[in-house]
């Protein structure tokens, strides 16, 4: 083992070893299923903001978004102009309305209890397929974290990848059964520190490295699509231009933001609307810094490293990051340990995402479907320990989905967040702005939104292809449309919402909410 693998090992040894001590600190301070999956609606604004934010880019963030970029071009760069709309809308329509929301219905702990509560569903079918919807979903999503993670310890310490998976998926797993939702968003606060410290300096270091005058040079040396210009043009995919199907399907990924379980439970657990407004601000600037940032680094990335060009032999396109930060801190600065700190936030991204889909799932398992429909009378102690031993369950199985090397990180990525964004962003979105929309509307627009992803990208409908894969359009635009007029027609054919109902909804617009 060479001295810097060494230092890159120390700096990683650390990072976890302060995960796992978080985790240990808080498992003495769940004392109920409340504490372990909301914290008590506790969250300072700095650490709701970094953690709803952390736990939504992932290791995409970081290897997928920077290497579409370096493969094709800035055009990669509409998936992230999407993303930070989705964001900000996120946090200035949803957030607060959301806060409210789930204290007046019945102080709901977690996001299918919202809908059940919101929706006075007596016979818990909301319950149901939610939870339901989460567990496949986010059983994918996690996966998508947990093969970052492999492939991260498999490219810097050149091991297997069966055993990087291994060792990645055991420490996520760890603190966060372990600590519960307060472990994984003081982690996610840490971890999305370290990603902006990382985004900001490595690829500012690498162009001064390399000398701003070269980037040019060497972008056009190293054959990039379509020529310097096409590869810095918005409206050029690799060697050809982007029709409007494409910008719409990329631009689409912001709608999937109102319907992520992991981030709208971070606006559930802040501690007064004072601090919420302090994680609006805090959340938009984290994003937009962070995606134009992980823009750059394919780009100069690419420069930075010619005359190598990734994606030709063993090493993925989607290290861009993982390469530069080698080369930039053993050879050309030579620091070493500072360079796997830096490696570090790769890791924090993953971490930051695998943890919260194992939490959500693992409440959606235990509070929402065993507690909820197949044993109402259970304590919280059982509860506590049903959603530990779902914990586990869950990273197995994301675990075994992830075990295959080639799998790509975006697109295990685009169909999680798709199939969750079409789900419940619509019904999310009505559920708090239309107090017409019912319970029949809500179950036609969960099932109709999933069902569509789950057609539109894994059914071969069109001569032996899915209509995915014809069309180019992204079946999380048509999840969320088609979701969104079942809703609106459903709701309008159906019996209105009674008094109570309308009630709540009135006191959540007008503001009078017990804080």
């Amino acid at each position: 083992m060479g001295t810097n693998t060494i230092w890159f090992l120390l700096a990683f040894a650390a990072y976890l070893l302060m995960m796992l001590g978080i985790g240990a600190f808080y498992m003495k301070k769940n004392k109920d299923a409340d504490d372990y999956f909301l914290g008590g609606r506790g969250l300072g604004g700095w650490v709701a903001a970094l953690s709803a934010q952390a736990s939504d880019m992932s290791g995409w963030l970081l290897m997928g978004l920077p290497g579409s970029v370096y493969a094709l071009g800035t055009g990669q760069a509409w998936i992230a102009v999407g993303l930070f709309i989705g964001t900000a809308l996120n946090w200035i329509c949803i957030s607060r309305r959301l806060r409210r929301y789930t204290i007046r219905a019945n102080n709901s702990v977690t996001f299918p209890e919202y809908l059940e509560n919101r929706f006075h569903d007596k016979k818990k079918v909301l319950l149901l397929i939610s939870s339901i919807v989460i567990v496949i979903f986010f059983l994918v999503y996690t996966a998508s974290a947990l093969a970052a993670g492999g492939k991260l310890f498999a490219s810097v310490f050149g091991m297997d990848y069966t055993v990087a998976l291994t060792i990645g998926a055991v420490v996520i797993l760890a603190y966060t059964f372990m600590g519960g939702f307060m472990a994984v968003c003081t982690t996610d606060f840490i971890q999305g520190s370290l990603m902006l410290v990382g985004l900001l300096v490595v690829p500012i270091l690498a162009y001064a490295v390399m000398g701003g005058e070269n980037l040019m040079a060497n972008l056009t040396a190293s054959d990039v699509p379509g020529g310097v210009d096409g590869y810095l043009n918005m409206f050029s995919n690799g060697e050809r231009p982007y029709n409007a199907v494409e910008i719409i399907s990329q631009l689409g990924w912001g709608l999937g933001y109102c319907g992520m379980p992991h981030v709208l439970t971070r606006f559930m657990a802040v501690k007064n609307e004072k601090e919420l407004k302090k994680s609006k601000v805090i959340g938009i600037v984290w994003v937009a810094i962070s995606l134009g940032m992980a823009v750059a680094i394919g780009v100069i990335g690419r420069a930075y490293l010619f005359p190598t060009i990734l994606g030709e032999g063993a090493v993925s396109t989607e290290n861009v990051f993982i390469e530069m930060i080698t080369q930039l801190f053993t050879k050309d600065l030579a620091l070493p340990f500072v360079g796997g700190i830096f490696l570090c936030g790769i890791l924090a991204a993953i971490m930051s995402t695998a943890d919260s889909q194992l939490l959500i799932t693992a409440s959606s398992a235990s509070k929402d479907i065993y507690q909820g429909v197949l044993n109402p009378k259970a304590d919280d102690k059982k509860v506590l320990t049903i959603s530990r031993v779902t914990v586990i369950a869950v990273a197995v199985l994301a675990y075994i989905i992830a075990l295959d090397p080639n799998s790509s990180i975006m697109g295990l990525v685009s169909n999680a967040w798709a199939g969750l964004g079409a789900a419940f962003g619509p019904t999310v979105v009505l559920s708090l702005f239309w107090k017409r929309t019912n319970l029949a509307g809500a179950v036609a627009g969960i099932i109709s939104g999933g069902l569509t992803v789950i057609i539109w990208d894994y059914i071969p409908l069109a001569g032996g292809q899915t209509l995915g894969t014809v069309t180019g359009l992204y079946s999380l635009v048509v999840g969320f449309a088609i979701s969104l007029a079942l809703i609106v027609i459903v709701s309008m054919c159906t019996k209105a919402p009674d008094a109570e109902m309308l009630r709540e909804f009135e006191d959540v617009a007008s503001g009078n909410v017990a804080e």
